[in-house]
Order: C-alpha cells, then sequence, then structure tokens
C-alpha cells in the first residue's frame, strides 16, 4: 500500500511482526488500525484496546467473548480473526482488513439499494448468520454499522462484542439479556421476559434496508438518558485529567427536522460532507487530517415529545482535530441548544 511508502521518514510503530499504519476507525472502547506484516507484506486490521479501559469498566468476559466467538466462526462473510497479543497497557486483535466501508455508509450515500443489490447483500448476510446460529451463536447486535464491505461488494459482519452462545440459555430455553442497538433489536428483546436468539438475530437481518424517514426519533428511556446524563453539557469536551473526550451530547427544545437541518447548516460551510438517513447523521471532511479524514457521527433521540438529546461521536480521524472543529461547529448550534436556567452560563 501506498501509505507506507509515505511514511518512510517517520517511525512507525511495531507490534510484534505488525508494523502499525493509520487509524481507520475509532469507538468508545477501540481503536483499529491498518497494520502490515512485515514478514508477508499483507496487509491486516488491528483493533486495539486500552487494558486498564477494559479492567475498569469490567469488560474482561466482553472482550473474551468476543474473541473466543470470532474464533470459533469461520464463514467467507464473517471477519476473520488471526491472532490475539497482548502488552501491559494494551490487548490487540489481529483481523482481516477490509476496505469497503460500512453497508451503513453506502446506504447514506446512495440511498434505497437496487432490488438485485439488496438481495446480493441479504444472501450473504443470512448465510453468515445461519451459520453462526448453526454453531450456536448468536450476534445480538446485527445492523448496518457492523456489516462490512470489501472491494468486491463482499459483505462481512463484524463486531462480536455482544455475542452469546446458546448454552447460555436459562432454564426456560431463552436468552434474557436485553441488549443491541433500538432501531434493530426484536420487540421481544425489550419485554424482559426471554428471547430466542436465532429468532432476534432473523428479525434484525429483516430490518436492516429499509430506510424510509421515520415520523420521529428514535426514544430513549429513563436508563439511557441517566447512563448518558454526564454528557449533558454541550462543551463539556473535556474529561478528567486533561483527556479529551471523543462523544459529547446536547440537548434540544426544537424540532428533530430542525435539529438535523441545523446541524447540516452548521457542518457544510467547515468542509464537511453530510449523509443523513432518518435521524442519524454522519460527517465527513473532505480535507485529509493528521490521521486521515475526520468524521462524526450523529443521531438524534427523543427524551420527551418536546426534549430532545442530540449525540455527537468522533468516529474517524484526530482526537485534537474533533476538538478544535467542534468548537467552531457548537458556535453554530447555539440557538438550538436548550438552557435552563440553572445550566444558561455553561454552554
Amino acid at each position: 500500500m501506498s501509505g507506507y511508502n509515505k511514511g518512510a521518514v517517520r517511525t512507525r510503530t511495531r507490534v510484534g511482526k505488525y508494523e502499525l499504519g493509520k487509524t481507520v476507525g475509532e469507538g468508545s472502547f477501540a481503536k483499529v488500525k491498518i497494520a502490515k506484516n512485515l514478514e508477508s507484506g499483507d496487509v491486516f486490521a488491528i483493533k486495539i484496546l486500552d487494558l486498564n479501559h477494559v479492567l475498569r469498566h469490567k469488560m474482561v468476559e466482553q472482550i473474551k467473548r468476543e474473541i473466543s466467538t470470532m474464533k470459533l466462526i469461520k464463514h467467507p462473510n464473517v471477519i476473520k480473526i488471526f491472532e490475539v497479543m497482548a502488552s501491559k497497557t494494551k490487548i490487540y486483535i489481529v483481523l482481516e482488513f477490509v476496505d469497503g466501508g460500512e453497508l451503513f455508509d453506502k446506504i447514506a450515500k446512495s440511498g434505497r439499494l437496487k432490488e438485485e443489490e439488496a438481495r446480493r447483500y441479504f444472501q450473504q448476510l443470512i448465510n453468515a448468520v445461519d451459520y453462526c446460529h448453526s454453531r450456536g451463536v448468536y450476534h445480538r447486535d446485527l445492523k448496518p454499522e457492523n456489516l462490512l464491505l470489501d472491494s468486491y461488494g463482499v459483505l462481512k459482519v463484524s463486531d462480536f462484542g455482544l455475542s452469546t452462545f446458546s448454552q447460555q440459555v436459562q432454564e426456560d430455553g431463552l436468552l434474557h439479556t436485553a441488549c443491541g442497538t433500538p432501531n434493530y433489536v426484536a420487540p421481544e428483546v425489550l419485554d424482559d421476559k426471554g428471547y430466542d436468539g436465532k429468532a432476534s438475530d432473523v428479525w434484525s437481518c429483516g430490518v436492516h434496508l429499509v430506510t424510509e424517514k421515520k415520523e420521529k426519533p428514535e426514544s430513549m428511556n429513563a436508563f439511557e438518558l441517566i447512563s448518558r446524563c454526564q454528557g449533558l453539557n454541550l462543551e463539556n469536551l473535556f474529561e478528567k485529567q486533561g483527556l479529551v473526550k471523543r462523544e459529547t451530547r446536547f440537548t434540544s427544545q426544537r424540532s428533530p427536522n430542525e435539529i438535523m437541518s441545523k446541524i447540516e447548516e452548521a457542518a457544510k460551510p467547515l468542509g464537511f460532507n453530510v449523509h443523513k438517513r432518518n435521524y442519524k447523521m454522519k460527517l465527513r471532511g473532505d480535507k485529509t487530517g493528521r490521521k486521515g479524514h475526520l468524521s462524526v457521527a450523529t443521531e438524534v433521540f427523543e427524551v420527551a415529545p418536546s426534549l430532545h438529546m442530540v449525540e455527537l461521536r468522533k468516529t474517524g480521524g484526530d482526537t485534537l482535530e474533533f476538538h478544535k472543529f467542534y468548537k467552531t461547529f457548537s458556535s453554530g448550534l447555539k440557538d438550538i441548544v436548550w438552557k435552563s436556567d440553572e445550566n444558561a452560563e455553561q454552554f
């Protein structure tokens, strides 16, 4: 890859036999970098987790489950895992590198897929899910963001962090842990009466390619609101000890459509391409930064009929560049941010 030639002047980080390249994905709990095997020259993706973060958030079992699941599943439509390494501070998961992006991005960019194309992706997804189920594995978080595409249009299921095994069902033969993403989760998962892992996965497969605009944003229940309440202050971009946050939230009493329009209006003059689907939006900078293109995911949630929460999360690029962008971007949102008398001075 040409990216490795360009970096000849810089000292690149090595992990075992792998040379780390640019960051291609970043979430709340992990960072994904391109890596080159210095022995074979092959390119991989390495998922990097901070060990202290994993321990602090009690994610050890989740990470173990993800790794053991991926080792168990060997299918052309599922991301392959090659090896796992660890240092005193990091966990490195070496994965198959898929260069075509998320199915979500394709839908957001192109809109409704043609019948033939949608059928092809759906067949690949069902083949992968059927294979997983035959091995007693239930994914439990199937959504377009977790479906990657390679350069040939081959679909790859990824992110088994919420997966579980058939051995973990209760005496009634059902699973009882509510998890997944509200837009794609089966109704029975939220009923707290137990659910069939196979059936809930199939439900999620059936709603992936629905792209009609919803009448209102996804509702946020009290538990979700409380769990995110520390991010309610729009200007609260810094965690303790001076670490820059990668996500933030604010509330608004404006209509969802007005919020979406205002975000788009504030982002475009800053050189960001905007892709919208329902009440989600992806912003992608048109300039290459220190760690590639800066990209930000936003979503509007309904807290009450007249109150909405907006979540913004950096999904790619450099965190400091996100901070710089956000300071300018947030000034364009002042008209829609709800300020009570108590927090009016905090904005």
